[in-house]
């Protein structure tokens, strides 16, 4: 009995390892890929990448000359070399993507599920939460900063879907900061590409656990009209539920009877 179960740790730890080593393998495949694709597109890839790694390693060579260690430090200074050109291929085939997407109907909402969370910072997005008829598109984004409401399209057009959006978000969170940000290339609109980066600038005014409180709270909108229970528990800084629409509680206590 012993050697059975044994027998089925190592085989479970032997497909285990194969299955790291197909990932890893698939993994090196994607990224020769999109390296393949990338230096089709941008001329520059090659000669950038290939002045960092052999520059790293020319100048640790000339550091490491001073004191006798030259061979050491040349090996240090490829090392790094090849990082560094690995980010500058990452950053410049993400910029390519970007610029790709720029100017296309739902390039926004794209950019921003794909935000990365972390350093005790957190995103909830909701895409699409308002619409034109000629496209322009509003998305919601709650982070520390508060509620940042994203378009994307005629700034003329999106300025009623904003106003009705704060409205709606002041009466189920009141108090609670709402930014507006027009992705575009004209003035005062932000780039696409730079879309995140503008997010993470803004003032952190909320830890992680209350931008998940006060995205529960935005997501009642949505809720209510799916049947769904609405969330519950305490608004950051003392906030209530007070606001909240007629209609909505009505709705809220039909789905409970139900």
């Amino acid at each position: 009995m012993a050697d059975s179960k044994n027998q089925d740790f190592k085989e479970a730890k032997k497909a285990q390892k194969r299955a790291k080593r197909e990932q890893r393998k698939n993994t090196r495949k994607q990224i020769w890929q999109a390296f393949q694709m990338q230096r089709k597109q941008d001329k520059a890839l090659v000669p950038i990448m290939l002045a960092a790694f052999l520059g790293m390693g020319l100048l640790f060579f000339l550091l490491g000359s001073w004191w006798g260690g030259q061979w050491i430090m040349l090996i240090v200074g490829l090392s790094f070399g090849a990082a560094l050109a690995m980010w500058l291929f990452s950053r410049r085939l993400q910029n390519s993507v970007y610029d790709r997407a720029d100017g296309q109907t739902g390039a926004a909402g794209w950019a921003l599920e794909n935000l990365r969370s972390g350093m005790g910072i957190a995103w909830r997005t909701k895409t699409a939460v308002a619409m034109t008829r000629q496209m322009d598109v509003l998305h919601r984004v709650v982070g520390v900063s508060g509620v940042v409401l994203v378009g994307e399209g005629n700034p003329n057009h999106l300025k009623n879907l904003v106003n009705q959006q704060k409205r709606r978000i002041e009466k189920l969170v009141p108090g609670v900061p709402v930014e507006v940000v027009t992705v575009g290339s004209e003035k005062d609109q932000v780039p696409l590409k730079n879309l995140q980066r503008h997010l993470m600038k803004m003032p952190k005014r909320y830890k992680k656990d209350e931008v998940y409180q006060i995205a529960g709270r935005l997501e009642a909108m949505d809720a209510v009209n799916s049947g769904q229970p609405l969330p519950k528990g305490p608004l950051p800084g003392g906030g209530k539920m007070s606001g909240m629409n007629r209609a909505a509680r009505r709705a809220a206590e039909r789905n409970k009877k139900g």
